[in-house]
Order: C-alpha cells, then structure tokens, then sequence
C-alpha cells in the first residue's frame, strides 16, 4: 500500500486498521516513515516516549540488552528502598501466585526505574527477553530500553501500558507489560509495579490488576512511613474498609493532614499542595479523630464536602506497630452502648462525644494514657498489657522509661 501523501489519502485507510496490532503498525509508519504524528492510533503517553527515543537519537532497528548497573548501585537500591520491599512483601507473593497460571513476571524497580524484584523464573530457553530483563539491578529506564510502561512511569508518574509494537526498539516487539506508579508519603514517587509477558498477549485486564496491587503496596508503605502518627481508615462504605479501596489519611501530633492517599483526595477534595488541618479536611478538632482508636467499630462522621464516610484509627509507634488491640482492654464499651448505625443514619458526632480532657491533646499524650490504662487493667503485667497493645515488651518498656524522664511530657 503507498505511502499517504496527505490528509485526504489517509482518511480511508484508517478504515482498513481496526485491530490493535494494525493500528500499532499504521502508527509507526507515519511517526516513523513519514514523520508524522499518529494521533488516535496509539495512546499519547507512548507517542510522548517515542518522541522522546527521539531526540535521544535512539534508532527503532538498534540492539538493546538488559544492562545491569553497578553492584555498588543495586546494593545502595535495595537498601534505600528496604521499607518498600517491606510493603510490597506480602502482595508480592500473592500476586506472582495469581499469575502463577500464566506466563507473566512481576517486575518491582525502585523511583529510578532500576529493578529491585523479580520474578524468579525456571531454567529454560523460553522467554529468551524476559529472562534477560527480569533480574535485579536491571535498568528499565527509557535512556537504557526505549519506550516501556516502567519506563514510562518513572519519567510521568502516571500508570501505562504499553503492547507489541508500541516498543520503541522493534527487537522489544514480543513483549506486552502494565506498570503502575507507588508513592510515599511526601506524594512522590517510591516505586514501579509492572507485568510482563513475553511472546503472547495478556489474556485478562492487566492494567486493573497491577493498578490493584500497586495501590495496596502504596497502603502499606504510606503506614510504614507514618511513624508516630494518627492514621485515619475511611470510605463512604463500611465493607470497603480493609481493602485497596479504603481511603487512608496520616495526622501528625500538631493535627496536620500530612498525607492522603488516592482515594482520601478522591473522598475529600482534598489536594496535599497545600498545607491541612483536621479541621480544614475532616470537620472536627483532633480530640474526635484520637476516639476513634478507642472504638470497637467504624465510626460515621460527614466530611465538610457533606459526603458521609465510615472511619477507624490507628495510633502508630516508631517501629510500626499500632495500639488498636489495646482498645478492648483498657475502654471497654459501656454496657448501654448502641450499636454503629446504619449508613442511612450518618450524622455528625454529637458534641458530648468529643472527649474534652486536655485542650490541646497530643497523639503522645493519647498513646501515653493508652498504655497507662492497659496497663492497669493488666494488673501491671508488662507481659500481658504488650500482648494488649499488639507490641513488643521491650518497646513498652522503653515508652515507660521515656514517660519517666524528668523532662518527659
């Protein structure tokens, strides 16, 4: 078929493309045949990487391996990023069980685009690319493999797929693979989670699973990172709390906002350009959101947008433990405590609700008064009340000899 040599020629033929693969193709003949931009036929995250192969005066018929970098460099890697291998530990596994019925690999780099996970993949001479590509220390940044969805994230930030042809480099072409961004709780970027397969298609909705474990992984490593904090759990539904669907929010002592997940912008209205307090984003003082550690049960409360959400709260420690298992010891619900209403029944919290002990009540002074409660209600045991708390006896040990410190408080 000639070339198009203007508008007019290239009308019709777009007619004759209709599967994705043909689209791809018509794409890189305009982009690179006629210099053209194939607006429609590719998405326009892939075109802006092309663009950018480029001016980096990359060639599509180049040769690409799978440079690892230094070992001094993937060694500094692993260690920086000890706190999202951490988070990513456990979904990690489930993750590459889900997919064991498939021949995908699951891909973690680090914000540099340099691989900190792989899947571990058999002896054999199948998936010559992947088994190439899937090691540690593997650089899959656009400068080193051209246009990739890793790649792509680390230079946007914002999730991508990229399938066959899409591939800057055309010996890439066998591949197909799905990243999602993960960040931390400054909002910038702490990670890639990407699937790949290599000499077939995906035959499922990549993009939604990798977006799915990304956001759990995002989940865990923002509470990781919150030490010493409130961290609120909330969605407009009880059932999805606990999930990747729950919206998560870390406060600091002074009752700033310093970070909100996806979905806690999404609930909220919330952008974290700049500075909130608890008043500014959820309605009430601090005091109210420090209760909700000592409940049994979500609790509901109307966000100044008016939306109503059901929410829980964890107080967590310097090593990442949380206090909730201390609540059914030491504030035992009264034995005339109503059950959590129903949704259709979201209200405000009753003024008399808010504890009003101190005025300018700190998460230090909560969790100090948690730990003196739990431990009178465990007689003193210092064993039994860190079995309460959910932490070690030699962090309760410590919390109480800082407590006793003459300039403690």
């Amino acid at each position: 078929m000639p070339h198009p040599t203007n508008g007019q020629a290239s009308t019709p033929r777009q007619l004759f493309f209709q599967t994705t693969e043909q689209r791809t193709a018509l794409a890189r003949q305009r982009f690179f045949d006629e210099g053209t931009r194939p607006s429609g036929l590719v998405g326009e995250a892939v075109i802006q990487s092309w663009l950018r192969c480029a001016s980096a005066r990359q060639q599509p018929t180049d040769r690409v391996s799978f440079e690892q970098v230094t070992r001094s460099r993937a060694h500094a890697s692993l260690n920086r990023n000890r706190q999202l291998l951490q988070a990513g530990n456990l979904e990690l596994n489930h993750m590459e069980a889900a997919l064991a019925g498939t021949d995908c690999r699951v891909l973690l780099t680090d914000a540099q685009g340099v691989i900190i996970h792989a899947t571990q993949l058999p002896s054999t001479n199948e998936h010559p690319l992947l088994k190439t590509a899937s090691r540690v220390g593997v650089n899959l940044t656009e400068g080193q493999v051209g246009t990739n969805a890793p790649g792509i994230v680390v230079r946007t930030g914002e999730a991508c797929t990229v399938t066959g042809a899409e591939h800057f480099f055309q010996c890439l072409q066998t591949l197909h693979c799905a990243a999602a961004p993960i960040r931390d709780i400054h909002g910038q970027l702490a990670g890639v989670l990407d699937v790949s397969i290599e000499a077939g298609r995906f035959h499922f909705d990549a993009a939604s699973v990798v977006g799915m474990y990304a956001t759990t992984i995002e989940n865990r490593l923002l509470q990781l990172q919150s030490v010493e904090h409130l961290v609120l759990h909330f969605q407009a539904s009880p059932t999805l709390l606990g999930t990747p669907m729950e919206a998560l929010a870390g406060i600091d002592a002074g009752g700033r906002v310093l970070w909100l997940n996806g979905a806690g912008r999404r609930l909220t209205g919330c952008r974290m350009e700049e500075r909130h307090t608890v008043d500014d984003v959820f309605g009430v003082a601090l005091e109210r959101l420090l209760s909700l550690t000592r409940q049994h049960q979500a609790q509901t409360l109307r966000l100044p947008n008016g939306l109503g959400v059901w929410m829980t709260g964890t107080l967590t420690a310097s090593n990442g433990a949380d206090f909730k298992h201390a609540v059914a010891v030491s504030q035992p619900a009264p034995a005339t405590a109503e059950a959590t209403p129903a949704p259709a029944a979201l209200t405000p919290p009753r003024e008399a609700e808010v504890p009003h002990e101190r005025t300018q009540a700190t998460l230090l002074d909560h969790k100090q008064r948690l730990i003196e409660s739990t431990l009178a209600a465990c007689g003193g045991n210092i064993a039994k009340a860190a079995r309460a708390l959910g932490v070690s006896r030699g962090m309760l040990y410590r919390r109480m000899q800082k407590a006793q410190a003459p300039d403690a408080g």
